[in-house]
């Protein structure tokens, strides 16, 4: 069942969304090469604890950690570890979660670690322009395979892989909602779009296959051709006249960019 928020529920998403920006503007200022996984973890968790909120992925579904930080050929749900150590080059997908006042936060960022190789800076460059492309078909009155068609026909436009097994979602009181979100999809398609649904849009596009494989650990997914993968996400309210995005890339550009 797709549930629809008030104004006033809209309105502590976007608090919670806009500390999850927060966060990852805190997280991205400290990642340089030399720096923990696990170093980042202890970060993000102690900030979101001092804001008032807890961290959203810790235990859920048994996840042992509060950040899913993927690096290079891991697509998502990476594991912080005291052992994988950030090196240059590397590019390190960020997934972060809150919870506060009854409802949830969730987005997703992508960092380069110094200086990256420019067909990986492309492969980042290239997602993130389909996140924004899928979010502006986020309004009352699409489908949800507007936006899934959207993100798909740009990143493949670039001969990448677009994730097939995993997906957005919606957000609210729980971290995942109704409807599923995919990355992939035809136009006219899916669910229709109303007004006071907030949606998770997440692209995980690949530079090379679309295939993935679960890792045994239970949790990390990775290319399975070993190339990067980039992962950027936003939480969107979907409005009568066009999408309210409720997560703030430009708090992250402005701590990492300084």
């Amino acid at each position: 069942m797709i549930y629809l928020k008030t104004e006033e529920e809209i309105e502590l998403l976007r608090e919670n969304n806009l500390l999850v920006s927060r966060t990852l503007a805190e997280v991205g200022r400290h990642i340089a090469p030399g720096v923990t996984t696990k170093e980042l973890d202890t970060l993000a968790e102690d900030f979101i604890r001092s804001h008032g909120a807890v961290p959203a992925f810790l235990g859920y579904q048994g996840f042992p950690a509060s950040l899913c930080i993927s690096i290079n050929e891991e697509v998502v749900h990476g594991i912080p570890s005291s052992k994988r150590v950030l090196r240059e080059g590397d590019i390190v997908s960020v997934d972060c979660g809150t919870f506060m006042k009854g409802f949830v936060g969730d987005s997703a960022y992508t960092f380069a670690v110094g200086e990256v190789a420019e067909e990986v800076r492309q492969l980042m460059e290239v997602t993130k322009e389909a996140l924004r492309k899928g979010t502006a078909q986020a309004k009352a009155g699409n489908r949800v395979g507007d936006i899934s068609a959207a993100v798909q026909e740009y990143a493949e436009s670039f001969g990448y892989g677009v994730v097939r097994e995993l997906e957005g979602h919606g957000l609210g009181r729980k971290m995942h909602e109704a409807p599923g979100v995919p990355n992939y999809g035809a136009r006219g398609r899916g669910p229709l779009l109303k007004q006071g649904m907030v949606i998770c849009i997440e692209p995980m596009i690949n530079m090379g296959t679309k295939a993935v494989v679960f890792e045994r650990d239970g949790w990390t997914v990775t290319t399975r051709d070993r190339k990067p993968a980039a992962h950027f996400e936003y939480a969107v309210a979907v409005g009568k006249d066009g999408p309210d995005v409720l997560t703030d890339f430009s708090i992250i550009e402005q701590a990492i960019n300084k």
